[in-house]
């Protein structure tokens, strides 16, 4: 037994910090109750988080190379931690944003290090048992966050999702000063501290001008300064990749269209699969009037599906082309959002969604193991955990930017809906915010407009879920011409270069451990 403590220490972190993402998905509105927040301060809530891990995965990737993963590991278990404890006990949505941030930084530095932890700790058969294992956990860990976190809000109160952190945090820390060994790789180069600036501040203001549509539009000077400045801190971060030395991302990756249409096919996966579901959880706490843990309860078929489809297509899947694997689970992915839109209707309640989230769940639980396989084998092995940091990176930035396009698109999708009705500027957003409880107990026949303001905002953000699915689908069957196997490489390459940084870089796993991840 003692033999698995390492994985178990490595488990405890990897579904804790996946947990984080979708576990506040059902507290929404008792924050917003409790903290008179509006919608861009949940969306914020939500974004912060993902927008965190995505822009520092790749750099403490690179910093745990330096100075070693454990030590790395632990530092984020403790930052985690605080930051958790600081969370459950913010007086206002700032706080929260600012130590939701926090919290998303000690998760990078888990979430970058935990591959490496395991290749180092497991050798042949065992490190594909381990991998399994870390790959059935991450998926529980999507299935179980809204059901903990409805069942602590309900029971608990909101500050609870981030209290049960400490406990685990605590365990964690402890099995992994008992089980694990320091690793670190003796070549490699300093952090590449511009590119992650520049990287951050790119993410940041595309997000936050996202975010910003809702209230100011596409075309206002706040929304077309905040794209203006991210795309200026994109192009620094491309300029600062192609010059550097010690780069934390190795551009010439994308000259390789395989892992092009991968990185595409994985930022839309997410946005599309998963960026809608805090606003079904607004609609059924806000509108349908069901409890944290009744809507929790109504988005777990997503997750279930995903986690079941994974598990048992994972082998039969190795070797079939990622036009059939990647390609097909994104057009399951759009075919579902769509299916959702068009059975959704006033008066309908929760299981009008269950077919469509069953068919994206199928569709994520067929390109989710087949996007980390297709994106390594398209690359040489010595930058295959570059690769692998990559591809993560890409979809915690599509779950960031999906909340915040879909968020615009609902809150615009909920004016519509109750154009007519008479409702004061502004009824929108406060509906958005998870105010329509107050609507309806000030005003009972409200219940009418209310709900077919939802049906519409939720109609909206299920088409645009559904045409970026579709939109993934495409560019992932033009990119990839030829029918590559799965995992298989793309060509012979010539021997990379001296490697700079990586995100958990490990040897290119073998067939069970791509399955796995």
């Amino acid at each position: 037994m003692r033999k698995w403590l390492p994985l178990t220490a490595v488990c405890l972190g990897a579904f804790m910090l996946l947990v984080d993402v979708t576990i506040v998905t059902v507290a929404l509105p008792d924050m917003a109750d409790d903290m008179s927040t509006g919608f861009s301060g949940l969306q914020w809530v939500m974004d912060i988080y993902a927008l965190a891990l995505a822009a520092l995965l790749l750099g403490a990737g690179s910093l745990a190379d330096r100075i070693g993963r454990r030590r790395v590991y632990l530092g984020g278990l403790g930052l985690f931690a605080a930051a958790s404890l600081a969370c459950g006990l913010a007086g206002g949505p700032a706080a929260l944003i600012t130590f939701r941030a926090v919290q998303g930084v000690g998760a990078a530095a888990m979430f970058a290090t935990t591959m490496a932890l395991l290749s180092s700790a497991y050798q042949g058969r065992d490190r594909g048992v381990a991998f399994g294992v870390w790959g059935a956990v991450n998926g529980a860990a999507a299935a179980a966050g809204p059901i903990v976190g409805g069942l602590l809000t309900e029971q608990f109160g909101w500050r609870w999702i981030f209290f049960i952190n400490l406990p685990v945090c605590a365990l964690a820390v402890y099995v992994t000063l008992k089980a694990v060994t320091e690793s670190r790789d003796p070549h490699a180069k300093g952090l590449d501290l511009p590119g992650t600036a520049a990287f951050t501040t790119g993410a940041a203001a595309l997000t936050y001008g996202l975010i910003r549509v809702g209230e100011n539009g596409w075309t206002s000077a706040t929304t077309l300064g905040l794209f203006a400045l991210g795309a200026a801190a994109f192009a620094a971060f491309v300029l600062v990749e192609l010059r550097s030395s010690r780069p934390m991302l190795d551009l010439s990756l994308f000259r390789s269209p395989t892992f092009v249409a991968v990185m595409a096919a994985s930022l839309l996966m997410a946005g599309a699969a998963f960026g809608y579901l805090m606003y079904v959880s607004l609609w059924l706490q806000s509108a349908e009037g069901m409890g944290p843990v009744g809507a929790g309860l109504a988005l777990v078929p997503l997750s279930l599906a995903g986690f079941f489809v994974a598990a048992a297509t994972g082998k039969l899947m190795h070797g079939a082309s990622p036009r059939i694997t990647i390609g097909g689970g994104l057009f399951l992915i759009g075919a579902g959002a769509l299916l959702q839109g068009w059975m959704l209707d006033t008066g309908d309640g929760w299981t009008a969604l269950v077919p469509g989230m069953i068919v994206t769940g199928v569709g994520v639980g067929m390109s989710s193991p087949a996007l980390a396989a297709t994106a390594m084998g398209a690359v040489p092995p010595a930058r295959a955990g570059m690769a692998g940091g990559a591809l993560n990176t890409a979809r915690q930035l599509g779950m960031a930017l999906g909340i915040a396009v879909l968020g615009a698109v609902f809150q615009a999708g909920l004016a519509d809906g109750l154009e007519g009705s008479g409702r004061p500027h502004g009824t929108a957003e406060a509906m958005a915010g998870g105010g329509a409880g107050k609507v309806l107990q000030a005003a009972p026949e409200a219940a009418r407009w209310v709900e077919a303001a939802f049906v519409s905002g939720l109609r909206d953000t299920f088409w645009v879920s559904g045409a970026m699915g579709l939109a993934g689908a495409l560019i992932l069957v033009a990119l990839v011409r030829r029918p590559t196997a799965v995992g298989a490489p793309e060509a012979p390459r010539a021997p990379a270069a001296p490697r700079a940084s990586a995100a958990a870089e490990v040897p290119a796993p073998g067939a069970g451990e791509r399955a796995a991840v």
